[in-house]
């Protein structure tokens, strides 16, 4: 049930690996929601993560936080959520409770955070970009997902799990790699990753 802050670069499976704790988790039959921070712009984020309370002409909002109750909630990219919202998360993961935007009532969750990111975080506190408790409140283990070409052992692994995706989804009939395949597959570097590797037996299916 701890915290955890999953770093590796973009498209090395950290959100995968998110979702894969949450499955074996105790918290498995409560909800997973994902918030990416990089995508979001800083003046919808707090509205997003806490919800807002609503009046007679709006409706109440329901925030990641509420949504994710019982459950996990994964904050994807957290070093791009801005330095004000880090502040109300610290006091979040603290207490478990807070306040919907425009609202004064208390909202207490049971909420198990996971974060992700593609940045350096100890750089990023250095340079003021990201504050240094939140990082220990979420820092209790830390998982690193190395890049792609590190893995070479995973990458027919995954080669082949691509493959039969594809024969599921698009009806198609690949039937194996052939060894000259296999080396070609080990020897590329994959800058993007699994996400690159996946796209690639998209494109095979396809063509």
């Amino acid at each position: 049930n701890s915290r955890i802050i999953i770093s590796g670069p973009p498209g090395s499976g950290k959100e995968v690996i998110a979702r894969l704790l949450h499955t074996m988790s105790r918290r498995s039959d409560g909800p997973f929601q994902a918030i990416n921070c990089a995508a979001m712009h800083p003046d919808r984020m707090e509205t997003e993560l806490f919800g807002t309370e609503g009046g007679e002409d709006s409706p109440r909002k329901v925030g990641m936080f509420e949504r994710a109750h019982m459950g996990t909630l994964l904050l994807d990219e957290i070093g791009d959520m801005p330095l004000e919202t880090q502040g109300k998360i610290v006091r979040v993961l603290q207490e478990q409770i807070f306040e919907r935007v425009g609202g004064s009532n208390r909202v207490e969750v049971d909420v198990r955070v996971i974060a992700s990111t593609t940045k350096d975080l100890t750089a990023e506190i250095n340079d003021g970009n990201f504050r240094e408790d939140l990082f220990y409140r979420l820092n209790v283990l830390p998982l690193h997902v190395p890049p792609l070409r590190e893995r070479s052992d995973d990458i027919l692994v995954l080669a082949h799990a691509f493959m039969n995706e594809q024969n599921r989804i698009n009806k198609t009939r690949l039937t194996g790699i052939t060894r000259e395949t296999e080396k070609a597959l080990r020897a590329y570097t994959w800058p993007g990753n699994i996400r690159e590797l996946q796209n690639l037996f998209q494109r095979v299916a396809i063509l």
